[in-house]
């Protein structure tokens, strides 16, 4: 076994072990956050993900061929049948809701299988070769830094979390692969890619030509041919993610359908990411609150199975399941609870910036202006885990803040004389910052170098646990004066069966800790109870 190998089996086993025996470890004493550790653990956002070098390249290549002309009339054609696309799937009646697909449960339902009527590309768009061109020119990028976004935030919620084998449905030309590449590059080991159109995958393999320690890559055209191919051992996956894909299927029933089908392949973790639109995030929401409830079903039902048997069996089968049963939010809910957005005007969604790529600058739409070097996408998404919460206490307990008076009295003399000297250092020696011809052989270890590095060994990185603690900032924070304003949807239990979206002031006088932390939250970031 080579070295690379080593370090993924590694990974993998002491993952496994921290995932078994988290349960069984008891909280012995509360670790209390300093100031700079809250604001680690709660920064969640980033306020511009750029493109790696090598993504960029691959795309040129494969682009390279094209005429500018034909491009830009191929990008207008898929902008104009996704925006069309979009205006149907928001017509689905009102009734093809959550009480409808709850329904399916009853008796006259159960002996029917859930399987999709159609498959995948049936019933969404179709890409054909022009399609895949102009998605790969314009869309690919976004859709990347969403995953990226996404899964940057599983990584440091869930540091011991190394997925080993990895599910992407309707994986594309292979934008959420390489997010995945670029966080979890050296534990994956087997990727499944599920994907009908053939173009888009020529396309996914013709970007991943050049790309060098790659894991073992299967294809397949639908889930069915995955269950048919795939033994019944190797179906279940660490990581099971689905982007923008939902929403392109017409009916909610069929949604609800296929969400079931993905979290049945699902051993740990489930991600979800649609568009970031009223549609899109009544599907995340939909689909959330459908899993939620049906694993609290599964809990229900097996206790009222145990109490019928005797106490020896129900000791041994608690044992056995408790950690593998029920289901619960890691990310963006802080709770397990009825959406506090649901049936008002508002909607779950968030905004990553990206660099813009030579493509999208070239055949982009820019009404005859130049376009920014930037571009914001937005993008709802849930991430959905087996097991029951972790009851943790909340950050803040414990936690004593003084106020603006209180921090001056406290001041001591001495650090407010100025040391002239300290003004006049001597400049330092530039360090030395090795560029990619010094070791073209090792290049592309840029792409895919972990951001725990920055850290020294032995060094702890701050970690928001999947307690419910944390509440989310919904919206970006308005800032008056001295006076910060924000939109939290937190938890309001400590075992997070509810939660709410409230606005919270934060100002300068009472708590300046976090009042200097909330000038640096943005949209998208924690924030602790």
């Amino acid at each position: 076994m080579d070295k690379s190998g080593f370090v993924q089996t590694e990974l993998y086993k002491r993952y496994i072990q921290r995932r078994n025996m988290g349960s069984l470890i008891p909280e012995t004493a509360k670790k209390l956050f300093t100031a700079e550790g809250l604001k680690e653990a709660a920064k969640q956002s980033q306020s511009m993900i750029p493109i790696p070098r090598r993504l960029k390249k691959a795309i040129e290549n494969f682009l390279q061929e094209q005429e500018k002309e034909d491009m830009k009339k191929k990008v207008s054609k898929l902008s104009d049948a996704m925006n069309e696309f979009k205006n149907v799937s928001t017509q689905l009646k009102s009734a093809d809701g959550y009480e409808s697909f709850r329904d399916i449960f009853d008796a006259n339902e159960r002996s029917k299988r859930w399987k999709l009527k159609s498959f995948y590309e049936d019933a969404g768009l179709r890409y054909k070769d022009d399609e895949t061109l102009a998605y790969v020119a314009t869309r690919m990028p976004a859709v990347y830094c969403a995953a990226h976004r996404v899964l940057r935030e599983v990584k440091r919620r869930l540091p011991d979390f190394c997925p080993a084998r990895v599910l992407d449905y309707g994986s594309g030309p292979g934008s959420v692969f390489w997010a995945l590449r670029a966080i979890w590059s050296h534990s994956i080991t087997d990727v499944n890619l599920v994907e009908p159109s053939k173009s888009m995958s020529y396309a996914s393999r013709n970007l991943l030509r050049d790309v060098k320690r790659l894991p073992i890559i299967h294809s397949y055209e639908n889930i069915q041919a995955l269950n048919r191919i795939v033994t019944k051992s190797e179906r279940e996956h660490d990581l099971v993610i689905a982007s923008y894909v939902l929403a392109e299927l017409p009916s909610m029933k069929e949604r609800i359908t296929l969400a079931r089908q993905l979290w049945g392949l699902t051993r740990d973790i489930l991600v979800l990411i649609e568009p970031g639109t009223p549609g899109g995030s009544s599907t995340i929401r939909q689909i959330r609150s459908h899993i939620l409830w049906m694993e609290k079903k599964k809990c229900r039902k097996r206790e009222t199975t145990s109490k019928e048997e005797s106490e020896s069996q129900e000791s041994t089968m608690n044992s056995s399941s408790s950690s593998d049963t029920g289901a619960f939010v890691v990310a963006p809910c802080a709770h397990d609870g009825v959406c506090p957005m649901d049936k008002t005007g508002t909607f779950c969604h968030f905004v990553q910036r990206l660099e813009r790529t030579y493509s999208q600058r070239t055949y982009k739409r820019s009404k005859g202006k130049p376009l920014r070097g930037y571009e914001d996408e937005k993008f709802s998404f849930v991430v959905l885990r087996r097991g029951q919460r972790p009851q943790s206490s909340w950050p803040l307990d414990g936690m004593k803040f003084d106020t603006l008076k209180e921090q001056h009295a406290k001041r001591n003399p001495e650090d407010l004389v100025i040391d002239y000297e300290d003004q006049f250092e001597s400049e330092p020696e530039e360090e030395y910052v090795p560029s990619e011809a010094d070791n073209p052989e090792g290049s592309h270890l840029s792409d895919t170098t972990d951001e725990e590095d920055v850290y020294e060994a032995g060094e702890e990185r701050p970690v928001a646990d999947l307690g419910s603690g944390w509440g989310r900032i919904i919206f970006s924070p308005v800032r008056r004066g001295k006076r910060i304003t924000m939109d939290i949807c937190h938890s309001t239990k400590r075992d997070g069966s509810e939660g709410s979206l409230d606005r919270l002031v934060i100002g300068k006088s009472k708590n300046p800790t976090l009042h200097q932390q909330a000038r640096r939250s943005l949209w998208g970031d924690l924030w602790p109870f």
